[in-house]
């Protein structure tokens, strides 16, 4: 999980200037409508539109552009209708990689999908290929200087995390999507500064892969997530940490 942990840290610091250019905010009021749309609009009621809500407050996305997502979704104001997707693939070294999209031209995204794939080197394969390789977990990483080791076990399993790990530098949380919250509450109420957290695809199993192998990865990886249509990517790489930080200085 290291490799999943580092690029989880990468693309958390990155958030912050996506979010100047405006991308990462488009990508969430996409997600915003379209959580609302197939959930309603209540966040109490509706996970994903929860999760997404957070996720635009922590980039300091005004509440009225939130407001105004959630009843795009809901119908109350009229709005691009989007639809979501998730296209199956594969990365260099046999990487398996899954893309979720959202949506309002589903063939100008699977075209744009394809093309970025071929260009690194990728290929997109058929539908089930690669994600039965994943499951839906909550993901959290904490550098392990930011707590002990013991408190934070007893922390997390108590709010409801499945397991923490030691992995290199960081700590890793893992829990059940429904508990995921929960674990996160329970960490900023003891000031526990997180380096990020999210409900991901966590792969069940992983490739290792490395040199030039790992960088034609780690640029297939960042290409699919610029590109507008995409919110997220998984994959199921092992890339060694000190690799990693070489491959993306």
């Amino acid at each position: 999980m290291s490799g999943h942990s580092k690029w989880a840290s990468i693309k958390h610091k990155k958030a912050a200037t996506d979010a100047k250019r405006g991308a990462a905010f488009t990508k969430i009021i996409r997600e915003i409508i379209t959580s609302a749309k197939d959930g309603g609009g209540n966040p109490e009621m509706n996970i994903r539109l929860r999760t997404a809500m957070q996720r635009a407050k922590s980039l300091n996305m005004p509440s009225n552009n939130i407001d105004n997502a959630i009843k795009k979704g809901t119908g109350e104001l009229p709005g691009v209708t989007y639809e979501s997707g998730i296209f199956e693939g594969y990365a260099p070294g046999g990487v398996a990689l899954l893309v979720e999209t959202i949506t309002d031209n589903k063939n100008r995204t699977v075209a744009e999908i394809r093309n970025i794939l071929s260009k690194k080197n990728g290929s997109l394969a058929g539908s089930g290929s690669t994600a039965w390789m994943f499951t839906k977990k909550g993901f959290i990483v904490i550098a392990k200087d930011k707590a002990q080791e013991d408190e934070l076990m007893d922390i997390v399993l108590e709010a409801g995390a499945e397991d923490l790990k030691l992995e290199g530098d960081n700590f890793e949380v893992t829990t059940d999507p429904s508990s995921f919250e929960g674990v996160k509450k329970a960490l900023e109420e003891k000031s526990i500064e997180m380096a990020s957290g999210e409900v991901t695809m966590i792969p069940n199993s992983t490739v290792k892969v490395q040199g030039n192998e790992a960088k034609q990865v780690l640029n297939l990886l960042e290409a699919l997530e610029e590109q507008e249509d995409v919110q997220a990517v998984y994959a199921n790489f092992d890339i060694s940490d000190e690799e990693m930080e070489k491959i993306s200085q």
